[in-house]
């Protein structure tokens, strides 16, 4: 039997809750006033394929936020099983391009080198969604790879198996 809550009184509960669902793990780039900036997130999604759009939340406590909600272009980097610690490079304060291996799109923006997938976009719209803002980017140009994926479950980094 599950436990039945109410989220705004439990919000560890809560945040127990939606960390039952596995994602896949992302780091958002984009150039800031100082260079290239990064976030790792895993709220990503696709929304339209025509016109081509995805979806994604920047936490506004972030101290990268500013770069992003001001920022009119910006890049989804997929990560791969193997780029576990480029996530957790930008989950934490400084400079996690030291020592990363990037480049710089036509477009202007920062991509992980040998990420699974890519999508650099154009601003679209921004909503306010509580303590997250959520950018919505058209699709300028999409990059995809090979690879297994990184995935975040329950609080963890993990890989995804296919039974094979």
């Amino acid at each position: 039997m599950t436990h039945s809550f109410d989220p705004a009184g439990e919000p560890l509960a809560f945040r127990h809750a939606l960390g039952a669902f596995a994602t896949g793990v992302c780091v958002v780039t984009t150039i800031g006033p100082d260079g290239p900036v990064g976030m790792t997130i895993n709220s990503f999604a696709s929304v339209s394929l025509d016109p081509p759009l995805v979806l994604w939340s920047a936490l506004k406590s972030s101290g990268r936020y500013a770069a992003f909600a001001g920022a009119e272009k910006f890049a989804i980097n997929v990560l791969t099983a193997s780029q576990r610690d480029i996530a957790a490079g930008f989950s934490r304060p400084g400079d996690a391009f030291d020592g990363l291996d990037w480049t710089l799109s036509d477009n202007g923006l920062p991509l992980v080198d040998k990420a699974l997938a890519a999508f650099e976009c154009r601003l679209q719209a921004q909503h306010e969604g509580g303590d997250h803002t959520i950018l919505i980017g058209h699709v300028l140009r999409a990059h995809h790879g090979t690879g297994a994926p990184l995935v975040f479950q329950g609080g963890s980094f993990g890989g995804f198996s296919t039974g094979d």
